[in-house]
């Protein structure tokens, strides 16, 4: 019977092997190598190899950790057979070595695919000039590297996913590589400084943006499904924005039509309040199901306008959260009340609208402005969740009261109020 089941596996097709040691451990795929003579080198045809910390025995000693991560990665690729379509390294435990540049001169001479590198902190690693000449990469992941393309760079021609997270780059480089990969479906770029970044990207369905940002326009990204963006806020790049005209609204939102989810964290409602008026958008965002705004200024009448204008403009909206930041000082006055009714046409209707969140609201009359404009122009509400800051203490019981107050436009509307 033994031998029996041993053949039987052993004579599985190479493609079902392959699919079983993919699923392990890279050091437990490996290791199958001493099951018998049959097994020796069928790991070493594996064409995704996967490798961090826990293919070595770990201590805390830093050096010696390296050292055998280091001679079971080049071991491993020594003996390997074939083509490897994935490579993956993601340790903590490495740095910047003269080992992983032969790595990636290897795998470039292999057929390489997805490449991800998440490097340790420290000496950071810099790309070598092989690794563009990976034509046929399809994903690119780096962490903590230094990135500068060759002259002679023309781009990832089959490239669909992009990931620079910590990545030393000229911003001209990046809008470069970005624009020379006909086929990006994905771009994620997150902690860059003082990055003024246009994106021309015909294929791109999902983006994420994380870093101080001077100026974001998206240039040409039709096909934009998912958008995510944090902005941090410095000195320098709140002057710049002081000093901008045009509008930033239309500059990233202009061109989305097919939209379906939006976030945006701090600073973004700032950001594209910015510059001209747009007045009545260009654009309906049919597509767009799920909007989310954190730390909306409710004493910022431009940015208030900019949320009016962009759940007005989605008339197939499922869910909105939105969080606020209001200084409650500057706020509690709230002038100009009535611009809700100039902003706000009486036939508005969110017709989809079943789950609206509101978090960190402080009960400022335009917070309860828009609660109310909601309530009512929503007839399929089913849930309207209402979390205050944790510092409103003696207006909590004032904001209910206003609450049960406003008119639901759906019967099923139920109003949920969180408290700390």
């Amino acid at each position: 019977m033994g031998d029996a089941a041993e053949d039987f596996i052993s004579n599985l097709p190479q493609s079902i092997l392959e699919n079983i040691l993919t699923r392990l451990p890279i050091g437990d795929a490996v290791g199958t190598c001493i099951l018998s003579s049959k097994w020796r080198y069928k790991w070493a045809t594996l064409t995704q190899l996967v490798f961090d910390e826990n293919c070595v025995p770990i201590s805390n000693d830093r050096v010696p950790v390296e050292k055998s991560l280091v001679k079971f990665i080049t071991h491993a690729l020594f003996l390997h057979q074939g083509p490897i379509h994935k490579f993956q390294l993601s340790t903590v435990h490495l740095q910047s070595c003269p080992d992983i540049d032969q790595w990636l001169l290897f795998l470039s001479r292999n057929d390489i695919r997805e490449l991800v590198l998440e490097l340790g902190e420290g000496e950071w690693f810099r790309v070598p000039s092989c690794l563009f000449n990976c034509r046929k990469l399809t994903r690119l992941e780096l962490f903590r590297c230094e990135f500068d393309p060759p002259l002679t760079f023309t781009g990832f021609p089959c490239l669909r996913s992009l990931n620079l997270h910590q990545v030393l780059v000229a911003p001209e480089a990046i809008e470069s590589l970005i624009s020379s990969c006909p086929l990006l479906e994905s771009l994620s770029l997150s902690y860059f400084d003082s990055l003024d970044l246009n994106i021309c990207a015909p294929k791109l369905k999902y983006l994420y943006l994380e870093g101080e940002f001077k100026d974001i326009h998206l240039e040409s990204t039709p096909l934009l499904v998912s958008m995510s963006i944090a902005m941090y806020m410095t000195d320098d790049i709140a002057e710049h924005f002081e000093q901008s005209s045009s509008c930033n609204f239309l500059k990233i939102l202009g061109g989305v039509p097919h939209l379906e989810k939006l976030v945006g964290y701090i600073y973004f409602t700032k950001y594209l309040s910015i510059g001209d008026d747009p007045g009545r958008l260009p654009i309906t965002y049919n597509h767009l199901k799920v909007i989310e705004l954190y730390q909306v200024s409710f004493e910022d009448m431009k940015e208030i306008l900019v949320v009016i204008r962009l759940i007005t403009n989605s008339p197939n909206l499922k869910e909105l959260h939105i969080s606020g930041s209001s200084n409650t000082l500057a706020a509690i006055e709230a002038p100009d009340l009535d611009f809700w009714e100039k902003e706000c046409h009486a036939d508005c209707s969110f017709k989809q609208l079943k789950l609206v969140k509101m978090t960190d609201i402080s009960g400022v009359p335009h917070e309860m402005e828009l609660i109310k404009f909601l309530l009512s122009n929503s007839p399929v509400l089913e849930i309207m969740s209402i979390t205050p800051c944790t510092f409103v203490t003696e207006r909590k019981v004032n904001m209910l009261i206003e609450l049960v107050r406003f008119i639901r436009a759906s019967p099923r509307a139920e109003i949920i109020f969180i408290q700390n």
